[in-house]
């Protein structure tokens, strides 16, 4: 059976986001012709108001609906330190925590060479002059902990070497609640390394 144009192609751009499947991407499309008329315009229209008001920080690079991000805009902030992700999600992340209180830098990336993604595809450089600018102390990379995300936090510390700015690592170790028999041994290690005293 030949689908409708409209089905089809709605199912091959659902097919086309990340994690969504041919079949997701079909269950999606039939819930949305089965759902009533006002649920389908809401989400028509939630897309595109993304599109048309969400930009890209002029300072983190976190996203925003106006120029400079509420963050970066906080004069309650601390400004001297940046905490560096690789994607504006991380950023919420962090935020959860309640923990942190310094300004972000958001990479969208990490550096993965097979994939054609080296230092120009993301926002190093900016990193770079933001720290030249002089009112940073610290820079917290916080990228994830697998071969990528180390990579990337290491050509980062390289970079900000001889700019005399501290350059620190989130640390690496077992999760809040988790047994050790079922910690891999790159956790393990990480944990024995960074351990804390009492």
């Amino acid at each position: 059976m030949e689908l409708a144009k409209p089905v089809a192609r709605l199912i091959e751009e659902f097919a086309r986001l990340p994690g969504i499947g041919p079949k997701t991407a079909s269950r999606l499309t039939y819930y949305l012709l089965r759902a009533p008329a006002e649920q389908v315009l809401a989400l028509s229209d939630a897309i595109r108001q993304l599109r048309e008001r969400i930009v890209y920080c002029q300072v983190c690079y976190n996203i925003s609906e106006e120029p400079v991000c509420p963050i970066c805009a906080n004069p309650q902030r601390d400004h001297s330190q940046i905490c560096v992700v690789e994607e504006p999600l991380d950023v919420m992340a962090i935020e959860r925590t309640g923990e942190y209180h310094g300004v972000y830098h958001v990479l969208h990336g990490v550096l993965a060479p097979i994939e054609g993604v080296g230092p120009e595809q993301l926002k190093i450089g900016e990193l770079v002059q933001r720290v030249r600018q002089g009112e940073v102390r610290e820079v917290l990379l916080a990228t994830n902990p697998n071969l990528e995300g180390e990579a990337t936090a290491m050509y980062i510390a390289r970079l900000l070497a001889p700019l005399g700015v501290r350059v620190t690592r989130l640390a690496h170790g077992l999760p809040v609640g988790g047994d050790l028999e079922y910690a891999d041994e790159v956790t393990l290690r990480q944990a024995i390394l960074r351990r804390a005293e009492m």
